[in-house]
């Protein structure tokens, strides 16, 4: 029994000399990781989070740090290098756990050293301005509450504010476009998949965007039609609304310019850069229904690494 006790006190003085007391990894490369910063968990993996957004309760995210850059070089406390983060905004009737699955930007995340934020909308739906649910009737602020969210993670030194990228499916497309209409100065650039343009939109900033749509959308149609929500019968427009609304606010030309697709039926066509890098690419999915596209979450990183807010 004595040798037990003795072999298990070594072995706790060994994890104790590897973790600092507040669980933060000492990797030798300029100084200790701590286990929080500003309350936000730091290690390794995915983590639920909250946020107080000043309204009665809290609002719930998941938040995704690959092993690169937990590992990496901390210096008082803070990243000294900080990564691109990616917020995905999941659909209608959806939550942010089944967003992280239907992505798969985790694993994503862990190869290019990327974080990645999953929020939860409000009971399943997000104010995306005429579209949807629950969080349109109640005129939840979701605005607010990813604005918060940005400068929750940027101002933790957890992600750089210059490469924060937000992409949705469906109601959460939609949301996408609604944060960058009235936010665009925290986004560099946004990625809408089934997504449709149903809000005011008069932004003082063009920002990057890559677009992808099935023509065999029957739930948000490619050509425009059924109706936005429930109780609003309007139909939605049309996708190429959308993709001419931002490459004209950036005085881009019409997307002409091939891009590298990752599946035969996915037809991508850009508008090149303009000024201050901004872009927009369009990827039309022949015979694609209201689905994530496999290729959309490894196309979409590589649109948002090649497009950081520049001035």
């Amino acid at each position: 029994m004595r040798r037990i006790l003795i072999v298990a006190l070594a072995l706790s003085l060994v994890l104790a000399a590897c973790t600092s007391k507040d669980g933060g990894k000492d990797g030798g490369k300029g100084g200790k990781r701590p286990a929080t910063v500003d309350g936000i968990a730091t290690g390794a993996g995915t983590h639920q989070e909250k946020i107080d957004v000043g309204t009665p309760g809290h609002r719930e995210y998941l938040l995704h740090i690959p092993a690169k850059v937990a590992d990496g070089k901390w210096k008082d406390g803070k990243l000294a290098d900080k990564p691109a983060l990616v917020i995905a905004l999941h659909g209608g009737l959806a939550n942010m756990k089944q967003m992280e699955s239907l992505t798969g930007f985790d694993k994503l995340s862990d190869g290019k050293g990327f974080v990645v934020a999953y929020p939860d909308g409000f009971m399943t739906t997000w104010n995306a301005g005429s579209c949807c649910g629950a969080a349109k009737i109640g005129k939840i602020d979701d605005v607010g509450f990813l604005s918060k969210l940005i400068d929750e993670l940027t101002g933790a030194g957890l992600a750089d504010p210059d490469r924060v990228f937000v992409t949705g499916f469906s109601n959460g497309a939609g949301m996408a476009y609604r944060l960058a209409c009235e936010k665009p100065g925290k986004v560099a650039a946004i990625g809408v998949v089934e997504g449709s343009l149903v809000t005011e939109c008069d932004p003082d900033r063009p920002v990057s965007a890559m677009i992808f749509h099935g023509t065999a959308d029957r739930s948000v149609p490619f050509n425009g039609g059924g109706n936005r929500d429930f109780n609003d019968k309007r139909p939605f427009p049309p996708v190429s609304r959308a993709v001419d609304f931002w490459r004209r606010l950036a005085k881009l030309p019409e997307p002409h310019e091939n891009v590298k697709a990752l599946s035969g039926n996915t037809d991508c066509q850009g508008t090149g850069k303009g000024e201050q890098g901004v872009e927009v690419t369009f990827c039309k999915i022949q015979g694609g229904t209201h689905a994530w596209p496999s290729e959309a979450s490894e196309m979409l990183w590589r649109f948002f690494d090649a497009h950081p807010r520049k001035g």
